[in-house]
């Protein structure tokens, strides 16, 4: 992936995103065609070892059958995105662009045996479940055990080990302090969740300047981790 130097996101920051995501595109390789799914996927991080992504696919899927060739696969997550417009700027002579936050990693995949696929769908549930607290959290035992073990054989589990971690959070990191404001302020009156979300990160990287009293106070609601991440990380260029 392309990344200008002051869109650059540390790798620390990078598999925070990703795991406050946990969702994204995996893409492989058949010969020359692309072969691409959206999935969701668990991260685990084992101190003194690189990161994994585990996730599943149904036995259907080509990628079950390219996963037990192995390879090097991609997996593209992708957050908030937001079209700006250049009436926006403080300043003249300025074009259209659009504001986002990505992350690629990639590694060799393997195929997971199918001993673990139980743990591994109740492990990916709990992950998600544990989003809807204080909802008490659904289990794998609440699907009768025929039904489970059929679903179990339909899919194939596969992990990824991330040996490259690339993270693009374009924020317009190299415009004036005058045109950041401008932008963020008006990002921040959009209808659009995606656009309002930009704006928080925005504010989030230069948190000294003057957007407003009504507009910080709007904007320093709840943070997401990825947002957490992006404010407290010193080393992002451009900030």
């Amino acid at each position: 992936m392309y990344v200008n130097p002051t869109c650059k996101v540390h790798p620390a920051v990078s598999l925070a995103f990703t795991a406050a995501r946990s969702f994204g595109l995996v893409i492989a390789c058949e010969g020359r065609r692309p072969v691409a799914s959206l999935l969701p996927f668990r991260l685990i991080e084992t101190h003194g070892k690189m990161p994994r992504l585990e996730f599943h696919v149904a036995r259907g899927n080509p990628l079950g059958q390219l996963a037990e060739k192995g390879g090097h696969w991609l997996v593209a997550i992708q957050g908030h995105d937001a079209y700006v417009s250049p009436d926006w700027y403080a300043s003249a002579d300025q074009v259209p662009t659009w504001l986002y936050e990505t992350v690629h990693l990639s590694g060799p995949v393997r195929v997971v045996s199918d001993d673990h696929a139980p743990a591994h769908f109740e492990e990916l549930s709990a992950h998600f479940e544990s989003w809807l607290e204080p909802k008490p959290g659904w289990a794998p035992e609440r699907v009768s055990e025929p039904r489970l073990a059929m679903l179990m054989r339909s899919i194939v589990v596969v992990e990824m080990t991330v040996e490259t971690i690339e993270g693009n959070f374009k924020l317009n990191q190299h415009k004036s302090d005058a045109d950041h404001v401008a932008v963020a302020t008006a990002l921040a009156q959009q209808r659009d969740p995606s656009a309002q979300a930009i704006a928080r990160r925005m504010i989030a990287l230069r948190p000294h300047l003057a957007y407003g009293a009504d507009l910080a106070t709007d904007m320093n609601g709840e943070q997401s981790p990825a947002r957490v991440a992006v404010a407290a990380e010193p080393a992002m260029a451009g900030s």
